[in-house]
């Protein structure tokens, strides 16, 4: 059991005891500090809240507490009920609100939940904000508002909405989805995706749907990460009912896997590869990554003529370096696909609509798009850490080691040899060294994560 406070919000496993796991008093304490942090920077007293949330058993307790504390706060608070993260990112847009929260643990199993906090554009809070809640948590500094200055809730659903967004983008073709008489195989893990991945497929005229798991109750039929050792079942049923490609998001809707025909994983880093490689064709540009994401988005840019950035990992890290570099699109290597030309988040909703018109005009499979992008093989490894180890001194030696090649240091050592990569960063929620490497071949990225896991023990 656990509770994680941290920059970007509080996670932990329900029930238990106060400050060691995601109880109802450490939900009325950060809400209450989040409050007092929004209605500080927005200068009102009645600020508007946007409140979602995906599926989770939990996720009512969780949601009624949050809303109780926000109108005791003196928030107005809309409230959109269940909903992906992307859609309460553009509620808060559409709402004129000065912050908003998504109550959601994103790919963590169902004991999990969490809060995410959301700026007045529906962005994550960057460090110093984060920090700065952590500061009026820990000092309890906040001050609930007496009877004739409660908040008020309106509810609202943006689901319509979100799609719509979706449709209209201009690099959204529903007429050539349409003609294409698509079959799409899709798993959406017992949460809010199974309201609206159908939803957004058939507006986009998708006729024929083969769904697993769409039914909202939280109780997750498999491990809710969308990646392939989980999603067994979805690699079958995409075969067996000869789709043509097949679709899995995870709980809050933010990270999207594809599957090819033949019901072989399209890969998690290559969804956005193909996204991107689909939006550059049509509006050339600037792309960001993180740094363990896949060298693919790198040279798929720097073949349609753009410039390649990576950001420290994080999806706050990279919108900066996106705005900072106007990149057309952007995201993070586990699926999230960022389209600034809908909102600055993980959508996995403008990624599946996206992918379908790439399909529906290039007339290739998934498979065949999948071959013609450059071949990575990723590794990830890990090293335990005790307290004693400093982490610090261990990566300025592996810096030290490598010195002849390309080094990058904003987030943790990434070292770039000419044909592979490893990247070395302390883990923010658990005591270990992410060890991530990039090859030509997997048997190639594990050696070289294994050498530089083999220096790291040493200089322990």
């Amino acid at each position: 059991m656990a509770l994680i406070k941290s920059i970007s919000g509080i996670r932990g496993t329900i029930g238990g005891t106060v400050n060691e796991n995601l109880t109802p008093l450490d939900i009325v304490k950060f809400t209450a500090a989040y409050a007092a942090f929004i209605k500080k920077i927005s200068g009102k007293e009645n600020p508007r809240i946007v409140v979602g949330r995906d599926a989770r058993i939990s996720g009512e307790m969780v949601h009624r507490i949050i809303t109780g504390t926000l109108i005791g706060m003196g928030c107005d608070v809309t409230d959109i009920g269940m909903a992906t993260t992307p859609t309460t990112e553009i509620a808060v847009e559409k709402e004129n609100a000065a912050g908003g929260i998504i109550i959601t643990a994103s790919h963590n199993p169902k004991q999990w939940n969490a809060l995410k906090l959301l700026n007045s554009k529906g962005e994550f809070l960057n460090a110093a904000e984060g920090e700065e809640i952590l500061s009026i948590v820990e000092s309890e500094d906040f001050l609930f508002s007496p009877v004739d200055k409660l908040g008020k809730v309106i509810q609202k659903q943006y689901l319509h909405e979100h799609i719509q967004q979706v449709l209209s983008l201009e690099l959204v073709d529903k007429a050539a989805i349409a003609a294409s008489n698509f079959r799409v195989a899709i798993d959406c893990v017992n949460s809010v995706g199974g309201i609206a991945i159908p939803e957004l497929l058939y507006a986009l005229g998708v006729k024929e749907i083969f769904k697993l798991h769409c039914a909202p109750h939280g109780n997750f039929s498999h491990n809710p990460e969308p990646l392939p050792q989980h999603l067994t079942e979805l690699a079958s049923l995409t075969r067996s009912s000869k789709a043509n490609v097949g679709f899995a998001v995870d709980p809050d809707v933010d990270r999207l896997a594809i599957y090819c025909e033949d019901g072989e994983p399209f890969g998690e880093e290559y969804t956005l590869v193909a996204v991107c490689d689909y939006v550059l064709q049509h509006t050339p540009g600037n792309t960001v990554s993180n740094l363990s994401s896949s060298r693919a988005l790198r040279d798929v840019t720097r073949a349609r003529g753009g410039e390649y950035n990576a950001a420290a990992v994080g999806e706050v890290n990279v919108v900066t370096k996106m705005k900072e570099t106007h990149a057309v699109i952007g995201g993070e290597g586990n699926g999230g696909v960022i389209y600034p030309a809908l909102h600055y988040g993980r959508d996995a909703l403008a990624g599946i609509a996206l992918f379908l018109t790439y399909l529906a005009k290039s007339g290739k499979t998934p498979s065949e798009l999948r071959k013609s992008y450059p071949a990575y093989f990723m590794a990830k490894q890990k090293v335990e850490l005790t307290p004693d180890i400093d982490t610090e001194m261990i990566l300025d030696k592996v810096k030290e080691k490598f010195s002849d090649q390309q080094i990058t240091d904003i987030d943790g050592v990434k070292i770039d040899f000419p044909d592979k990569w490893v990247h070395l960063r302390k883990s923010n929620t658990e005591p270990i060294i992410r060890v991530y490497s990039e090859a030509p071949s997997l048997e190639e990225a594990e050696e070289i994560g294994k050498q530089v896991i083999k220096l790291i023990q040493e200089f322990s």
